[in-house]
């Protein structure tokens, strides 16, 4: 069995130097009742010393691993050792803790064994006169050996399992406080009462009068930057999706700080639950997009209703010309210069539109990102 292994996977356990555990604490009190012994202890074996998880009737909180008892079982995890007489065996007849406190005579420990088969340590007994135990305590200290690890892989496992689920909330948190806009979570019970669990960090670029360190943010808040003549409508959209789970849709405008308007869009999903409604969504600011969209309009309106002029004159000219069969050069100078100025205004014409153009891919641009 490799050592350094042995080592590795016991620092992954971090067990080393954590506070007590009322759940070891009852499991060494057990041990010492089962073999009616004075001390037990929940003994954990690094590189250098024994740390006691836990204990009973010993004072001291660590040993040097070369004075432990529980270092013998560190290669050999299938089987429990007893020790009834210390002072009978070579290995530990000049020990200091035999010879001196707490004068062990009689040890009996059972392996905690990982199930990489690394052995962390030992739950073992102590008492300070020989003894003997029976078959069914030595079960008994190894059905305990295997209820202490059962604890100590459960707590590694959930300690993973935070450390994941942590850092992809945090993941998850970076990007949604870099979408565009915010995301939300906004609840209203039965009596009308309204919060917001969660809202990503995009809210305050929305609503810069929000301050940054506000840890809490309730719907009042929001409620304040719409526009008065707007809220009515904002809040009948919210009782409207309460009652039917209707998917809520509204537009408003909001007052900036330096009194400008922006228009804001929520569309949320409502979600029916024990004490009232839960709605998940999104709140984006559609100025850009309002202004790309009248910019449309305008052009629709400017192609249909501005063009028409140039364009009937240019036809009525170029009619003039085909049926005048005996056009003179003067008259044909005239038609001419007709269609040089009808021209030169569906050139300018021309222009501005490819002005505005430019101005609908860059809100377009700024819409996509």
């Amino acid at each position: 069995m490799n050592k350094q292994n042995r080592l590795d996977e016991l620092l992954s356990y971090k067990i080393l130097d954590t506070p007590p555990e009322k759940t070891l604490d009852e499991f060494v009190e057990i041990a010492a009742t089962i073999c009616d012994t004075p001390i037990a202890l929940i003994s954990i074996l690094d590189e250098k010393r024994q740390w006691f998880k836990a204990k009973i009737g010993l004072d001291v909180t660590e040993t040097p691993i070369e004075d432990s008892f529980c270092q013998y079982t560190l290669y050999s995890p299938d089987s429990i050792m007893v020790i009834n007489d210390a002072l009978a065996d070579k290995r530990f007849v000049n020990n200091p803790l035999v010879v001196g406190d707490p004068h062990i005579r009689f040890y009996a420990g059972a392996p905690l064994v990982t199930p990489e088969g690394n052995v962390l340590g030992t739950i073992c007994t102590i008492d300070k006169k020989p003894k003997e135990i029976t078959e069914r305590q030595k079960k008994a200290l190894c059905l305990l050996s295997i209820k202490i690890m059962d604890h100590f892989n459960a707590s590694n496992y959930i300690s993973k399992q935070k450390k994941i689920i942590s850092k992809t909330a945090n993941r998850l948190r970076h990007i949604t406080d870099h979408l565009p806009g915010a995301i939300f979570e906004f609840e209203m019970n039965a009596n009308g009462k309204m919060s917001m669990p969660f809202v990503s960090h995009g809210i305050f670029k929305l609503y810069p009068s929000l301050d940054t360190n506000t840890e809490v943010i309730t719907p009042e808040m929001i409620f304040q930057a719409i526009h008065p003549d707007d809220l009515p409508k904002v809040v009948q959209s919210i009782e409207s999706s309460f009652q039917t789970l209707n998917t809520y849709v509204v537009e408003f405008r909001v007052m900036k700080n330096n009194e400008s308007i922006e228009w804001h869009k929520v569309i949320a999903s409502p979600e029916r639950k024990k004490n009232g409604t839960v709605w998940y969504g999104t709140v984006q600011n559609i100025t850009n997009q309002l202004e790309y969209e009248n910019t449309l309009e305008q052009m629709a309106f400017d192609i249909s209703h501005v063009l028409r002029r140039p364009v009937s004159t240019l036809l009525g000219l170029t009619n003039i010309i085909e049926k005048d069969k005996a056009i003179d050069p003067a008259k044909l100078k005239k038609y001419v210069s007709f269609i040089k100025t009808v021209s030169e205004e569906l050139d300018a014409f021309t222009r501005q539109l490819n002005k505005a153009y430019k101005m609908k891919k860059r809100l377009s641009d700024t819409l996509r990102f």
